[in-house]
């Protein structure tokens, strides 16, 4: 079974971060296996209630992009540089494959060999030269042991072609030769008597027993093959070991984490057919054959508190997206397949993921109920919010009786982490709950941060507003706006891109200065999103 992931939006607030972990233990429940992941570093606020309950804090995601592991290349395809090089070619013909890795004995990768290579040897090359061993020479040769006092057989090849009287006159022979012989017992004696490194004995030749006792105290291996001496003359050079076709060129080669976009980019400059996959240590992993890019298994999502494509992870587009739980006005995210969809008008994805508890009827431990709590109290300002409904309260006022504490006071010390400007740049405040709205193609940004006194940003009012000029700018947005919130004066403060000032005199039907107070405005999804989206759609 594949892991999903559950992630809410790039920005993580409280709400997104905490309802992904709820999610993601139901579903672990349920007999799915899946985790909670972040797309980016989480604020003061969710970081208060992750160590108030002792939650561990999400691994990062970078993407969902297909990568050549997400791929059903050949795994496993490889073959050790010490086979024969006649393995190598029953392998390739039995997966009807063009090529094949090469590794060493601890699998790191060392080159790669193709049908064309072996198609040479095979018809072409006069092999003299032996490197291999006595084990290659046994299964290419179907061989019987006579006598082995080697592993490894490197040597030159000869044949005793000539008459035996002509052979033993003219040939000299020694230790470092190969013998292929019929049987010619009078030349067997002699290569004993000599010591050569192999006798190879075809047509299942008989060795006389004497000859055997030369060999064996000469230390002279002996193989008998069933095979006459023409065919043993053609099938001795597959024995070789593979790694003697390996050329000094470094074939391309991929990482099982690149990313498949980049893959047939790169292939469609080099038009090869096979690419050998590796990881990061060049260990070998298998066999990419092009055509096999056609077979994905993409990453398992399932998106938490958003369904803006702007607003969800890099790469989407190329993940399976299993199901959406969100709160939020349906955004533009397409899929190719029917999901699961729950959207529900209620202040927090914390309090449909409760519901989805209460539904399963999964008992809620007392992590998951911090968890869900603190979505619910972070996103609906302690239930004071205008888009807290009756779930929230009936959800806020169940799991409080499961941790046994005060929800308010909690509330409020959680609301204050998140309110501390201490060691935070103008960026920092900006992106700390951050969202980006596209309509008619035109994307607008909304940066929202909560305080308990304003006069800390007020001070600075013209570097903020100069950071959000900046933003603007450089992704040519029609609107960055920062919406300083107050928790005790129950509105907020807007601040905008200088360029945006239309846009903001018509939303609120006045002149809007730069700090200008919004009472009673205190939620983006309401207040705030509703009045620019459609001044910009229009």
């Amino acid at each position: 079974m594949s892991k999903t992931y559950i992630f809410g939006h790039k920005k993580p607030d409280t709400d997104s971060v905490l309802s992904a972990i709820a999610l993601s233990y139901l579903k672990n429940e349920l007999g799915e296996e899946t985790e909670a992941r972040i797309l980016g570093s989480i604020n003061k606020e969710t970081a208060f209630a992750l160590n108030y309950f002792g939650l561990d804090i999400p691994k990062y995601l970078n993407d969902v992009k297909l990568q050549l592991k997400d791929v059903n290349y050949h795994k496993g395809f490889f073959i050790k540089d010490t086979a024969s090089i006649y393995e190598g070619y029953q392998l390739m013909l039995k997966e009807g494959l063009t090529g094949l890795p090469v590794v060493d004995s601890n699998n790191t990768f060392t080159g790669l060999i193709t049908i064309k290579d072996l198609s040479h040897t095979i018809i072409n090359e006069n092999v003299e030269d032996l490197y291999t061993s006595y084990e290659n020479l046994m299964l290419v040769l179907k061989g019987e042991e006579i006598l082995r006092f080697d592993t490894d057989i490197i040597g030159k090849l000869i044949v005793a072609a000539y008459r035996s009287t002509t052979f033993i006159e003219n040939t000299t022979l020694n230790q470092d030769m190969i013998l292929i012989v019929g049987d010619r017992h009078s030349v067997i004696e002699y290569a004993a008597l000599n010591g050569v490194k192999l006798i190879i004995l075809s047509g299942d030749s008989e060795i006389k027993e004497e000859h055997i006792e030369i060999a064996r105290k000469n230390k002279v291996n002996i193989i008998r093959t069933p095979y006459d001496t023409y065919h043993v003359t053609r099938l001795v050079c597959l024995t070789n070991y593979i790694k003697t076709m390996l050329r000094s060129y470094n074939p391309a080669k991929f990482e099982n984490t690149e990313f498949v976009d980049t893959v047939i980019d790169i292939n469609n400059k080099l038009k090869h057919t096979n690419y050998p996959i590796v990881d990061k240590k060049n260990k070998c992993l298998g066999l990419l054959k092009i055509t096999d890019l056609s077979e994905k298994n993409p990453k398992k999502v399932i998106l938490v508190d958003h369904n803006e494509k702007a607003q969800s992870v890099e790469g989407l587009e190329e993940a399976d997206i299993l199901e959406i739980i969100d709160h939020h006005n349906l955004g533009n995210i397409t899929t190719n397949n029917p999901i699961n969809f729950r959207n529900m008008a209620v202040g927090s994805t914390c309090t449909i993921v409760y519901t989805m508890f209460k539904e399963r009827n999964v008992e809620i431990p007392y992590k998951i109920a911090g968890a869900l709590i603190s979505g619910i109290i972070s996103d609906t300002l302690i239930l004071r919010s205008p888009t807290a409904t009756k779930k929230d309260v009936e959800a806020v006022n169940d799991l409080a009786s499961i941790i046994n504490f005060d929800y308010k006071e909690y509330g409020m010390q959680l609301l204050k982490a998140g309110t501390s400007l201490e060691g935070m740049s103008k960026e920092d405040v900006l992106y700390n709950d951050y969202k980006l709205y596209t309509v008619n193609n035109k994307t607008f940004a909304i940066g929202q941060f909560f305080t308990m006194n304003f006069s800390d940003i007020e001070k600075e009012l013209k570097e903020y507003v100069e950071v959000l000029d900046k933003v603007a700018e450089a992704n040519n947005y029609v609107l960055v706006a920062l919406y300083v919130t107050d928790i005790i004066n129950n509105g907020s403060y807007v601040l905008y891109n200088r360029k945006a000032k239309d846009v903001m005199d018509v939303a609120y039907d006045k002149d809007v200065q730069e700090g200008y107070f919004v009472e009673g405005c205190i939620s983006r999804k309401k207040h705030i999103v509703p009045e620019i989206m459609s001044i910009i759609e229009s």
